[in-house]
């Protein structure tokens, strides 16, 4: 099929069929199609838009462009977890193995932290031992045993995302919502899971900055995600603060710990049980969503939670005792107060900043490449609307001798603002979408 064809039905406003997408999305990963060519498609895209037809066919053909999970043979519900990014944002290490104690299977696979956003991949690598790596048939053998597993997306699934996002980063096409719909839908379809949840974030600290975007991003997600055949909700969840108070890999992990062990409660928390009780109400397993919540906070007072946590650590190679000795874990060599310098009260935080402040310290990464400190980064000590006084600490810097401690320093203490009056609460979960 003729590149030029494709791309002038695009360019001026046409609808393609399904042949003509799959004709793009093959010549886009076997090279059949030039890079110029389909960075032309993806502009005529970007500009045009794509009706829903147009997105779900996209989102199959990417989703088909290389291998395939078949997890049939896996007894049970599969479920996945999909958040679009955020800081401080640890739901994944706490709802799959709470999840996973209710009898619905947890088969995720997960990817690393770019930008100032954290990777569940970074994080777990963070347990002394822990493998993210597994063949298709050591993945599905763990989730049939332990009954859930978490590992690193394989380089055959979804080929065609890695090939068009590779262009889209470099043609200002990236905020285009079919493609970013077709991206994230393509490689959960891929994976082969029945029920997905997907968390959609909002505010300072996200891909979609207002929550009209977010809500935009989320419902297209749901729709073209049912439409394939599988079942899709979304929340829509604040990130104009961290989630979490910790922000680091090693650090994330012991967050996550305390949770599971019932000694930590707040949003973080609160949206991770949110997220797993849709989970478990879309699979079956509940009646409803506050039946959910109730079941996995009762999986948290038993323990059952922290152990099945530490069996899918064992499962992949990690040190299991770390689920009940946060101490196993990497600690960071210096410890930096950031000091309030007025009296007042805390009336927002600049989130994708913070996330920035860790990456300075060597939390994050600019590019896929670069090496990790896994101990280090921020632990929050406020939250918006907090009353402060001068001298009181808002946040600790966990760093090492390569960390950019001033840096650092600097950038966290512009990031919180202090002012007179106490801010109105905004709630935590914004919309749910089904």
């Amino acid at each position: 099929m003729n590149p030029c064809d494709i791309i002038r039905k695009k360019r001026f406003g046409g609808e393609l069929n399904e042949k003509e997408i799959r004709a793009f999305v093959d010549g886009a990963v076997d090279g059949s199609f030039a890079d110029y060519q389909v960075s032309a498609l993806l502009m005529a895209i970007c500009i045009n838009g794509m009706s829903d037809r147009e997105t779900l066919a996209l989102t199959l053909a990417m989703a088909k462009s290389g291998d395939t999970l078949d997890l049939s043979d896996v007894p049970g519900v599969k479920a996945d977890k999909h958040s679009t990014g955020g800081v401080g944002d640890t739901t994944s290490l706490i709802l799959v193995p709470l999840v996973a104690c209710c009898g619905v299977k947890m088969a995720k696979m997960s990817g690393r932290g770019l930008g100032f956003t954290g990777g569940t991949l970074d994080k777990l690598e963070s347990i002394p031992g822990m493998s993210i790596e597994k063949d298709i048939e050591g993945f599905k053998q763990q989730v049939r045993e332990v009954g859930c597993a978490i590992i690193g997306q394989t380089a055959r699934l979804a080929p065609a995302d890695k090939v068009l996002y590779g262009l889209r980063d470099v043609t200002a096409t990236v905020d285009c919502l079919p493609l970013i719909v077709s991206s994230i839908l393509s490689k959960k379809l891929a994976a082969g899971c029945d029920v997905v949840v997907l968390d959609v974030k909002t505010g300072s600290g996200a891909l979609m900055d207002t929550e009209e975007k977010s809500r935009q991003l989320a419902e297209t997600m749901v729709r073209i995600g049912n439409m394939s055949g599988k079942r899709f909700s979304a929340l829509i969840t604040d990130m104009d603060q961290p989630l979490g108070s910790y922000i680091g890999n090693a650090l994330e992990v012991e967050e996550a710990i305390g949770v599971l062990s019932g000694n930590i409660d707040g949003p973080l928390k609160d949206v991770s049980l949110t997220l797993g009780a849709h989970i478990l109400h879309n699979s079956g397993a509940v009646e409803s969503v506050e039946a959910g919540i109730a079941l996995l906070n009762e999986k948290i007072k038993n323990g059952e939670g922290l152990k099945k946590f530490s069996e899918m650590i064992a499962a992949q190679g990690g040190d299991p005792r770390v689920a009940y000795d946060t101490g196993l874990l990497p600690k960071a060599k210096y410890h930096i107060d950031v000091t309030a310098d007025r009296d007042g009260y805390v009336t927002a935080m600049r989130t994708d900043d913070l996330g920035n402040a860790a990456k300075r310290l060597g939390a994050g990464r600019e590019r896929k490449t670069d090496a990790l400190d896994l101990s280090v980064g921020l632990v929050m000590k406020v939250r918006v609307g907090d009353k402060v006084r001068k001298g009181d600490v808002l946040c600790t810097l966990h760093a090492g001798d390569g960390s950019d401690r001033i840096g650092a320093h600097n950038l966290v203490h512009k990031s919180i603002l202090i002012g007179d009056a106490r801010p109105a609460p905004k709630p935590l979960i914004r919309a749910v979408v089904t």
